[in-house]
């Protein structure tokens, strides 16, 4: 087989067709077969994501040729997702570092970033203290640093040891260690004293049952940073209750709660959640003030 294709496009077409033959499961950063293809094939050849049209006939040496196929046959094989394999993925049109310590980032909170915020924020320069909880990677700090608050400090919070030496890597990519803190905590345990004028979290949320159903790839993925109990909400309600305890007076919580939205409006029908709309897909994030958050004590819930 390796003798019989040449060209990047031979590559990239050929590996299309086995990723499709082996019915891989798309969503950690491409949506479709081809893309796919492309980004390993830029990645094993040391080149841009976007190949010049110049190069697309060019030929492979035979090395080039056993790297690429390498990479293919860990992507089938042991459906290892492509970022693991890159050792990189984007988020609000940012690279980041990312390894089998993290999530690989795929939040629609990105397209919120992208837009600073706004409407919910209205003056994104006057945001001084941010916290990005259960942060992984580093990517919805690092991005909201360098996109949304240019003037603002963020605490990028997890309680992986692990996860927050990914964090960090990335935080120093971008220059950032002066802006952007990671700290090691069991969500707000290792806060005390801290007000934020922002709250963004995208917590595991993932049911027991979802767990065991999702595609091989997820499996790859650390489970600290999916598992979340029967109903998919064992963090999301201790954040509830917690966090307007660490919200400025006008303060906001920003929460990814993905497909157990549904769970969360059942069992908190008195909560005024506003679910917050994405043009590039996504949904599942909503939005409280500090005053909502504190309806909590009240609320009545399952």
């Amino acid at each position: 087989m390796i003798n019989e294709l040449y060209t990047i496009g031979d590559f990239i077409r050929w590996g299309a067709t086995q990723f499709n033959q082996a019915n891989l499961f798309f969503g950690h950063g491409t949506e479709n077969a081809i893309d796919e293809a492309v980004v390993l094939v830029c990645h094993a050849l040391h080149l841009p994501p976007e190949i010049p049209d110049i190069l697309w006939h060019s030929k492979l040496t035979t090395i080039e040729k056993q790297t690429v196929l390498d990479l293919f046959n860990q992507r089938i094989e042991q459906r290892i997702p492509t970022p693991y394999l890159t050792g990189e993925a984007w988020f609000a049109h940012l690279p980041f570092f990312v390894d089998k310590r993290v999530l690989i980032p795929r939040s629609p909170i990105a397209e919120l970033i992208e837009q600073k915020f706004q409407p919910w924020v209205e003056e994104p320069n006057e945001i001084k203290h941010v916290l990005d909880l259960c942060t992984g990677s580093g990517c919805i700090a690092i991005a909201s640093a360098l996109i949304a608050f240019p003037n603002a400090e963020i605490d990028a919070v997890d309680i992986s040891p692990q996860a927050l030496e990914v964090a960090k890597k990335n935080i120093k990519r971008y220059d950032l260690e002066q802006r952007v803190h990671s700290i090691c905590s069991d969500l707000f345990s290792n806060l005390s004293g801290k007000r934020y004028d922002l709250i963004i979290c995208n917590p595991p949320y993932v049911d027991s049952h979802a767990l065991e159903t999702m595609p091989n790839e997820y499996h790859h993925e650390p489970r600290l940073g999916l598992e979340a109990g029967d109903d998919g909400l064992l963090f999301v309600k201790q954040i509830l209750e917690t966090a307007p305890d660490y919200l400025t007076a006008d303060g906001k919580l920003i929460v990814e709660v993905g497909a157990s939205q549904s769970q969360l409006i059942e069992q908190y029908p008195n909560l005024p959640f506003r679910w917050i709309e994405f043009q590039r897909g996504g949904f599942g994030v909503f939005l409280l003030t500090r005053e909502e958050c504190s309806f909590i004590s009240s609320s009545s819930y399952v």
